[in-house]
Order: C-alpha cells, then sequence, then structure tokens
C-alpha cells in the first residue's frame, strides 16, 4: 500500500531524515515493520509567523513495489549520421533543445561563441582581478550560458509551457541533487553547475552530437526565405535542416545581424535597477524572526515589491534573483561597460545576500532612443551601462552607494565590504540611473524599509547596475509552430528571443523548439 502523508513540522525534525521518517510511518498508520520507503514529494519552509515551520508532503510505501525516482532516462541513442539541427548557444535553451534532438533521432550541432566551462574561469578571473573583459567569455557566454555562473536557480511559474519535472529529473541524471526534485525554491548552485554541464555535454557527444566551441555568429546563410545555415567569425560555414537561435540575453551582435538583414525583431520591455546587499545575518535574524539562524535551516531569501509613481505614471519596483549567502558578480559582455548579477555557490554560505532591485522599463522610458526602432530599448540599456562604467572610473570597478544615502540623495564617504570583487567606487547614483529609474527605486526602498525593519540603513548598499535581467528584444515566432514569421526554418528559442525567464523556462522552451523542428523538418 502507498499513502501519500502531509506534515507540518519544526525545522530540526523536517530536516532530519530519521526523526522525519518516524514521523510520517506514525502519521500514515502503517507498522515500522511494514515500510519499505519513505519518499520526499515536496517541502516548504513557512516562516510567517514567529515559530518556522516545515511543510512535507511524503509517501510512504508498506510492502509495495516501488517505482524509480526518476523516470527520465539518459539517451543512448545514435544519431551520428542523421538529419543535423543547428544550435546557436550551448545554454539551457540550446543544451536541452540538443538532449530533446537525440530522442527524436535528429543531431544536433551546437554552435557556441565562448569556451568550455573549464576554460571559461579563466576569463571570469581576469575580469574579477585585471577588469578585462573579452567578448566572447564571460559570465554570460560560454559553456552553459549564464545560467553556470549566476547561481542555478531553478523556481519557474512557467508550469503550463512544458513538463518542470522533467527538466528537473534530466538534471539529477546528469549529477544534480535529488532535493531539487522537493524543495519548493530548488537551487543547485553556482559551484556544481559546470560539472553537471559537462555531463550534459558528454550525453550529447556520446549519442553523435557535435559542439563547436569559439565559434561566434556572423551571418547566415539564407536562400528564398529559408535559412540552410551559418558562417561564423572564423570563416566556417555550417548547414543543417534548421536553426534553432538560443544565444540568451547578452547577444547584442546577433540582434544588430537580424536588425541589418531586416530580419524582424521587436523592442521588448524589461527591468533595470541595482544589486542591493545586506549581512545574510541581518536577513535570517528578520525572515526567521531569530538572532542565530538555527542550523536546521538554509539561509533566507526575501521577495519585495511595490507600486511607486513617476510623472503620474505608477510602475512596479520590486526583487529579482535574491541571493543568500551570495556574490555580486561583474557581467559585463563588453569594455567600457558595467553589468553586474548575483548568485549563490550550493551552501549558500557566504557573509552576504544580494538581491537585484529593479523597476519596470517600457516604451515610455527610451523614447529619446526610438531613431533606433526595435533597437531602442537595448540602446537605452546600453547607455546606462555605459554611463556606469565611465562614473566609477572605466574600469569594472563598479559605482556604489549606502543604502541610506541613496535615499537620501547624500554622496556615501565610505563604502561597506563587499562580494564584488573588482572593487566598488562610491558615486551618486542618481548620476548613473536614468531619473525616473532612481525616483521608483527610493519609494521602493522606503517601502520596503517600512515592511522589513533594518532593511533601509546604512549597513546595506547599492551596486549598479542589474540591466540583464531579461532581453530588451523579442524575435517573433508563429504561436504554432515556433517559427520566425518571415525565415523559415529559423527557431528563435529562450531568454535571448524572449521567450524565457531562466533555467527551467529556458530549457522547457528549449525542448518545445526541438519538438517542432523534429515535426516540421524530421
Amino acid at each position: 500500500m502507498i499513502r501519500e502523508i502531509q506534515l507540518t513540522l519544526p525545522p530540526d525534525m523536517a530536516f532530519d531524515d530519521e526523526k522525519l521518517n518516524a514521523a510520517a510511518i506514525k502519521a500514515s498508520g502503517f507498522r515500522s515493520e511494514e515500510v519499505n520507503l519513505v519518499q520526499k514529494i515536496r517541502r516548504s519552509i513557512d516562516a510567517r509567523s514567529r515559530e518556522v515551520k516545515v511543510n512535507i508532503t511524503l509517501k510512504v510505501f508498506a510492502n509495495e513495489l516501488i517505482a524509480p525516482l526518476l523516470q527520465y532516462t539518459i539517451p543512448l541513442a545514435d544519431v551520428s549520421k542523421a538529419k543535423q539541427v543547428l544550435m546557436v548557444g550551448a545554454g539551457p535553451a540550446g543544451l536541452f533543445a540538443a538532449l530533446r534532438m537525440l530522442e527524436l533521432g535528429m543531431k544536433p550541432i551546437i554552435i557556441e561563441r565562448g569556451k568550455n566551462v573549464k576554460d571559461r574561469r579563466r576569463d571570469l578571473a581576469a575580469i574579477n582581478k585585471s577588469h578585462l573583459v573579452n567578448p566572447d567569455s564571460n559570465y554570460c557566454f560560454g559553456e552553459g550560458g549564464a545560467g553556470t555562473y549566476s547561481d542555478g536557480k531553478l523556481y519557474t511559474r512557467s508550469d503550463k509551457r512544458g513538463n518542470i519535472r522533467r527538466i528537473l529529473e534530466i538534471l539529477v541524471a546528469h549529477g544534480a541533487d535529488e532535493a531539487i526534485l522537493v524543495d519548493a525554491h530548488p537551487h543547485i548552485g553556482t559551484n556544481k553547475l559546470p560539472k553537471l554541464i559537462e555531463e550534459i555535454r558528454n550525453t550529447i557527444l556520446q549519442c553523435g552530437g557535435e559542439f563547436h566551441f569559439g565559434e561566434r555568429v556572423t551571418d547566415f546563410i539564407i536562400n528564398n526565405n529559408e535559412i540552410r545555415g551559418l558562417i561564423t567569425a572564423s570563416g566556417k560555414e555550417y548547414q543543417g535542416e534548421s536553426v534553432i537561435l538560443a544565444t540568451g540575453h547578452s547577444a547584442r551582435d546577433i540582434f544588430y545581424l537580424l536588425n541589418h538583414k531586416k530580419i524582424a525583431i521587436e523592442a521588448k520591455p524589461f527591468a533595470l535597477g541595482v544589486r542591493a546587499e545586506h549581512s545574510q545575518q541581518f536577513i535570517d535574524s528578520v525572515q526567521y524572526h531569530c538572532e542565530v539562524r538555527s542550523e536546521y535551516l538554509p539561509p533566507s531569501s526575501y521577495t519585495m515589491v511595490a507600486q511607486m509613481p513617476y510623472m503620474g505614471v505608477e510602475k512596479g519596483v520590486f526583487s529579482f534573483c535574491m541571493c543568500p549567502g551570495g556574490i555580486i558578480a561583474p557581467c559585463a559582455t563588453e569594455a567600457g561597460e558595467i553589468v553586474v548579477n548575483g548568485w549563490s555557490p550550493s551552501k549558500r554560505n557566504n557573509y552576504w545576500a544580494n538581491s537585484g532591485i529593479v523597476v519596470s522599463v517600457d516604451a515610455g522610458d527610451w523614447q529619446a532612443f526610438e531613431s533606433h526602432g526595435a533597437l531602442a530599448g537595448l540602446e537605452y540599456q546600453k547607455a546606462v551601462e555605459q554611463k556606469a562604467c565611465l562614473l566609477a572610473g572605466g574600469t569594472q570597478t563598479a559605482p556604489a552607494q549606502l543604502l541610506s544615502d541613496f535615499v537620501n540623495g547624500k554622496v556615501s564617504a565610505s563604502l561597506l565590504q563587499s562580494s564584488y570583487q573588482p572593487g566598488l567606487k562610491s558615486v551618486l547614483m542618481d548620476e548613473v540611473l536614468p531619473t525616473a529609474i532612481a525616483t521608483r527605486l527610493k519609494g521602493g526602498f522606503k517601502a520596503f524599509g517600512a515592511k522589513m525593519r533594518g532593511y533601509l540603513s546604512y549597513d546595506a548598499q547599492i551596486v549598479g547596475v542589474e540591466s540583464r535581467t531579461s532581453s530588451p528584444i523579442r524575435i517573433p515566432r508563429d504561436k504554432a509552430t515556433f517559427e520566425h514569421p518571415q525565415i523559415a526554418r529559423l527557431f528563435p528559442c529562450g531568454e535571448g528571443a524572449g521567450y524565457a525567464g531562466g533555467i527551467v523556462s529556458a530549457a522547457m522552451d528549449g525542448e518545445r523548439c526541438a519538438e517542432m523542428v523534429n515535426k516540421l523538418y524530421g
């Protein structure tokens, strides 16, 4: 027999397997000698009251054959001689499209401008230590895409876009902890993602797929409004049945190429703001209502949102990609710009907590760039990043300000220690950010301070700019076929094309694009 049990337990029981199993068996009504497995199904922390509780759903198996936890099995196909499909980008959209291609009997050829995960580390170190940005290998470009070195959060609300459980199982099959199948807010950690990405690459190669690193696409081969291949900066040509374009939100050269070739693209709203950095101990003390976090509880996160007016128009100010025990990372893709993002290791055990605090941006904000047409939002985004770099000294040193000083309009006489390795410079952030953004952020921080006592203080600081929250471009596609309405066999995919917003949603979109390619051209 199998019985599903729902329990609400204190943390010391919920995170101790021996105590948890005993509680589950007691609640199930089975005798302990009958039970051959207690399986965790779902786990979430409820910290709304002063007594923190953990809600957990389990299945108790008594004298029962046990179904395997993973339904997904790694493909063993040989597609080396099958029809070829080109994937531009080795981020989650491209990689999961390639894995799905193996199952469908087509050969994925992945073309990635950056380096593999191992070699990519040298370029990340060069940004942090020497302020040198390699435009093809950085925190955004390279094997695994931006997600590899920017946290590994797996939470998504896109449950209608695909099978979230399947995506998580594929990750577990390639080395992720099984806890991601259970936790309400699953997380892998930047320290563990590179190995996982290598395992996915090995699966694709073993089945006959191909990877080509250091190959930046510079042109499309188009005949009679059909794309049949690609040309890279090295002069190589690649041909295939179709092209899945999964370049990520920062591949501006691809957006410029599409626009130059008069292949339809559209400006898309995104968000822009700063990273707010507090001590993790402070966040824990507020969220868990205690001075010292229990050893059984994970470092706490937070979410904030407020509607703030400017010139009679209200817009949302909200937290984005909150990183408990995390690091603020330099994510510029060109010299002369400052971009920041956040990530956490698997243990989330760094001193700091950081979160993007951003404001919605749309056509009303980028009116000064209207002459750029579909690229107007991109040019607005780029102008802010370049100004941030200029005012902070022209390197990867980032502009920063104590949080209370920002709200009060004062230059900070000194800054706090920070997780941002290239260093900070005290700058009046009102001069970095567009007035509409700065004004709404100030109002948002005041509102957040009212909700979370101590949040708005001189013990926290902001670091700019958080500008790559999502793509400023949407590449249109047919709702039924996912094919570009103008160019046959071209399948815009993932976050860069405007159809995803994180690892899981991008992975699901990659799978769907692969299925459409197979349906139309397989």
